[in-house]
């Protein structure tokens, strides 16, 4: 199976592309944008609500969110529907890079064009422009659309160079 057909099978988007071993929790509560990449074994935890905006990659062994359980092992109450499992919707915005491995905790805004390093675990909501990294993470730069375009003029100048 292609990229795609796996995407197409999962019901996202044509322009979608999903690798192997990814996995949706709760397909249906799944808000997904057009041109989303998803890595091998990726897990999607749409449960609680999971929103990913277009143009949006999600890396190899990322895990995202929306709902944490915790409660109901710390009360002995770890049973299919307990009331104890909390359920918040989590939203990743458009043109977001997300390294893997990385996690994505239930709740969580990630605010367009940001970049999570590999091995971040996001806790708390991350603005847009923003570069994170770390356990937990941490906003360790602000970028516009300057720097992107700086970027952009010199990856395709390499690609220019070496034709």
């Amino acid at each position: 199976m292609t990229d795609d057909e796996r995407a197409a099978s999962h019901g996202l988007d044509e322009t979608c592309r999903m690798r192997e071993g990814a996995k949706i929790i709760s397909p249906e509560k799944l808000e997904c944008g057009e041109y989303v990449w998803v890595g091998e074994n990726a897990v999607l935890d749409a449960s609680g609500g999971l929103s990913i905006g277009s143009h949006t990659s999600i890396g190899l062994g990322v895990y995202i969110w929306s709902h944490t359980s915790q409660l109901t092992n710390l009360t002995l109450q770890n049973f299919s529907g307990s009331e104890l499992i909390e359920r918040r919707p989590t939203k990743i915005g458009s043109g977001v890079f997300i390294a893997g491995p990385s996690v994505i905790l239930a709740g969580v805004t990630i605010g367009d064009k940001c970049v999570i390093a590999p091995l971040t675990v996001v806790n708390k909501d991350i603005p847009p422009y923003s570069v994170v990294s770390g356990n937990p993470s941490r906003v360790v730069k602000t970028i516009n659309e300057d720097y992107i375009a700086a970027e952009r003029g010199r990856v395709l100048g390499k690609a220019q160079a070496t034709l």
